[in-house]
């Protein structure tokens, strides 16, 4: 076969053939066919003339440049020539068999299929970084060529180049991005909570997805935190940035809400010691945090928004309603007084929190992911957990999801029959003066023994509301209240007044007359706490843990 016949199309070769014939003006010559002055003394020095690149011989390029270059002709590929580079690499080869007998190692990158593509196209095409069977990458690049000007039989030019040590780079790069992923992912998740705490009057669930492979692991977290007394505190957040620095400012953040929650203080005061505290710990790095407290006995949700999205809840009958107001600035931003609201939880209700990659797409707008997550609610039903797949799956999320996903779900189940039966509550006004004693004792004793507990622990009950009581007739001010609250789990007791003034315990010395009920009550039962009432005033409670049946 003469090789010279074949040309590649490539760009250029054209534009020069037509330069070469073009009978216009040279740019060296003037409109009147004199040669500028500059140009004069070259012309006639008879300098060697330099030789156009379509007339070097096409055989001894290709045989010397590094790449490796084969051509091969016909609809069945036949093989027309190897330079010395490809010889090199894989043996000698066989002129005029077919490329699949002749060139067994374009098998594995997958080019025969590309062949075919390239001559009925006609277009060039490209495989990057593939890796042959003598274990080195190559970029290959599939070039149709033809015989002569009159587009006769077509060939293929392949020209692979060498690439393997840029594909290693690249390797070594992405798996320095994995580990550093994993080390990001293993950090995220041993600071997120392992088990959740299980409060006596809510059901919860949560799930965490880490971003995708390309995305580098966030710093959303989420927490449940039983506060005592029957109440517990529910936490979410998303801590701006990605990395190990989020991971690591996340686990900050949540060690020390789990601290602010033991004070027992309001959802807004919380907010507030967070914010200072994520200014402390990088003044550029600013997080969205949304903390809430049940009550049971209040049937609400109070909570506090630093910039974070609204809580939604879903009540027995299916409707949704959105948290939205208060909300604060992110934490880290300062200067600002966040400020508590509530949102009704009634028995059957289901309340949801979570983070942004829930809700936000690219390609819409935030309240119309809030809006689907919403409709997606209303029709949920089932577990917590069954709940927070459900949620999951309707928002999109898949494995290669461009940003975590965090997930809260709680529910204040509707109990009847027997299971009602093991959740009760019995309320006392304290009125008038020392007779509020033992009126309260009688209470409790009454509404223990309907209880049915056991002598025991009816006995240790009547002797804390009476501590409890004593104390805050000596110490408070009206109005005073004793509540008595059983769950399967705990018989709770607590009396609250109208002063501030938080009870301590300390050690009453052999000459005092007080000082000593607040120990009494912390030595008889399991917990015991107090905390301030947002009306004014302070509640104070204990707990005693019932035997498991």
């Amino acid at each position: 076969m003469n090789f010279t016949r074949w040309s590649a199309r490539l760009p250029g070769t054209q534009r020069r053939a037509a330069a070469r014939t073009d009978p216009a003006v040279s740019p060296d010559r003037r409109p009147d066919g004199s040669v500028p002055a500059a140009r004069v003394e070259q012309l006639t020095d008879e300098a060697p003339p330099v030789p156009a690149v379509d007339d070097l011989p096409v055989r001894d390029v290709l045989g010397r440049v590094p790449a490796l270059v084969a051509l091969v002709h016909g609809p069945d590929h036949r093989l027309a020539y190897v330079n010395d580079a490809y010889v090199a690499a894989f043996g000698m080869r066989d002129l005029g068999a077919r490329a699949r007998e002749a060139l067994p190692e374009l098998d594995e990158p997958g080019l025969f299929p590309l062949l075919d593509q390239v001559q009925r196209s006609g277009r060039p095409r490209t495989l990057k970084s593939r890796k042959a069977p003598d274990g080195r990458s190559y970029t290959f690049t599939c070039t149709p060529v033809t015989e002569g000007d009159g587009g006769g039989d077509r060939g293929v030019l392949v020209f692979a180049t060498d690439v393997t040590d840029h594909a290693e780079a690249a390797a070594r790069l992405r798996a320095s991005e994995r580990r550093q992923r994993e080390t990001a992912v293993t950090l995220q998740r041993s600071l997120l909570p392992q088990e959740l705490e299980e409060p006596d009057d809510l059901r919860v669930a949560a799930t965490y997805h880490p971003g995708g492979t390309e995305a580098a692991v966030g710093g959303d977290w989420y927490d449940v935190i039983t506060l005592g007394g029957g109440r517990t505190a529910l936490v979410i957040g998303d801590v701006m940035g990605r990395g190990v620095r989020a991971a690591a400012v996340m686990g900050q953040l949540r060690t020390a809400v789990r601290a602010y929650a033991r004070l027992d203080l309001p959802p807004h005061e919380v907010l507030q010691l967070l914010d200072g505290l994520a200014t402390e710990i990088d003044a550029n790095q600013i997080a969205t945090c949304v903390y809430a407290i049940h009550d049971p006995n209040e049937g609400r949700l109070v909570y506090a928004s630093a910039g974070h999205l609204p809580i939604l809840v879903r009540d027995e009958h299916g409707t949704v309603q959105r948290a939205d107001e208060p909300t604060g600035p992110p934490l880290g931003t300062g200067g600002w007084v966040h400020t508590s609201g509530s949102i009704s939880l009634t028995p059957g209700s289901t309340a949801v929190l979570y983070t942004d990659g829930l809700v936000e797409r690219r390609d819409e707008d935030l309240d119309e992911g809030i809006a689907a997550l919403e409709r997606a609610l209303s029709g949920a039903t089932g577990t917590p957990q069954v709940i927070c797949d459900r949620l999951v799956r309707s928002a999109g999320v898949t494995p290669d999801h461009d940003d975590d996903v965090a997930v809260l779900v709680l529910q204040h189940p509707a109990r009847t029959g027997a299971d009602a039966e093991l959740f009760r509550n019995a309320a006392l006004e304290l009125l008038g003066g020392v007779e509020a004693a033992p009126r309260a004792r009688a209470f409790a004793s009454g509404v223990l023994a309907s209880w049915r507990f056991p002598p025991d622990l009816h006995d240790l009950g009547v002797l804390a509301t009476s501590e409890l009581v004593a104390n805050s007739l000596q110490h408070g001010t009206p109005p005073m209240r004793l509540r008595l609250r059983r769950t399967d789990r705990r018989l709770i007791i607590e009396v609250t007044d109208g002063d501030d003034h938080l009870p301590r315990r300390r050690r009453a010395e052999p000459g005092d007359e007080s000082g000593r009920g607040i120990a009494i009550v912390a030595t008889i039962a399991t917990n015991w706490g107090s905390r301030r009432t947002p009306g004014g005033g302070k509640a104070v409670w204990c707990e005693f843990a019932l035997p498991k049946p």
